[in-house]
């Protein structure tokens, strides 16, 4: 059965009635896998959107982070969104003010926010922390939501906070929420591709789920990439290579005729002569072509 890439009516229009996927992706390959194991959305960075990106998974809803810290102004983060568009982003991602994020909506870009913990802000929390677990933290989180709504985003990515409260606040808010481990409440999971891969090197947040150890596999690669390095200098310092079948041949009598070419023209320089080999003096030969 063919998919279909959904908008963000459709998201708006399903929110409540199943949990959808999305992942967080930064190359090509994962794009294209992204799309062929069929999940609903996806995240990347982006100076990573690219019309190859969109070709790549023509069925995926398509959001691009715009950066924070790189964009500083609100023109800034517009002259981002409005590129990433043409691109052919669905929507985009935006951890900047509500300002900047009305801006962007009021321009007709489809905005996807962020409450409950925001890694960019991480000092005002002490560091990564969960946030919402007090009756006045959640408070926080909820207003912040009705904050984003009233600036005009649509959804919003809900981060490290506790199931029931994330529950209660998707309940209450017209905001489609993508949940970064706050629980099965909301309208989307949200993973990183590192987590899921096993490439990530440093720790592994709790909310992670690891379905496949690929470092393991990278650094089997490596080694077999060291000991193919390691085969071919030996081959080339044993004489094994190259080998009669790695080597160009030519026919015995123009190799024979070229060596006589060879020698006359040799004895002709240091004569100070010019002697043509098939008619064109070695100067010619030589001569790098325009």
């Amino acid at each position: 059965m063919s998919r279909v890439k959904p908008t963000v009516a459709d998201l708006i229009a399903g929110k409540g009635q199943r949990q959808l996927t999305d992942i967080f992706v930064l190359s090509l390959e994962e794009v294209r896998a992204v799309e062929e194991a069929g999940l609903d959305m996806m995240c990347l960075p982006d100076e990573t959107m690219s019309r190859e990106v969109r070709q790549a998974a023509p069925t995926t809803f398509i959001i691009a982070a715009l950066a924070y810290g790189v964009h500083a102004t609100t023109d800034e983060y517009l002259r981002m969104g409005m590129a990433v568009y043409r691109l052919g982003a669905d929507a985009v991602y935006c951890a900047a003010g509500l300002d900047t994020v009305a801006r962007l909506a009021a321009e007709g870009l489809a905005v996807v926010g962020h409450i409950g913990f925001i890694p960019t802000h991480r000092t005002w929390y002490g560091g990564y922390r969960a946030t919402g677990k007090t009756a006045e933290t959640a408070l926080r989180v909820w207003r912040r939501a009705r904050a984003l709504e009233d600036a005009g985003a649509f959804a919003a990515e809900i981060e490290l906070v506790p199931e029931p409260v994330a529950a209660a606040i998707s309940q209450r808010s017209s905001l489609f929420l993508i949940s970064m481990g706050s629980g099965a409440g909301c309208d989307a999971q949200y993973l990183f591709s590192m987590d899921i891969l096993g490439t990530n090197t440093g720790h592994y947040p709790r909310h992670s789920k690891k379905y496949r150890d690929f470092r393991a596999e990278y650094e089997r690669l490596h080694a077999e990439r060291v000991a193919a390095y390691g085969e071919y200098r030996a081959d080339v310092e044993g004489g094994a290579y190259p080998a009669a079948e790695h080597k160009l041949q030519i026919d015995e009598a123009e190799l024979a005729e070229f060596i006589e070419a060879l020698d006359s023209d040799e004895n002709d320089r240091n004569d100070g002569g010019t002697q043509p080999i098939g008619g064109v003096p070695w100067t010619e030969i030589a001569r790098p072509p325009h």
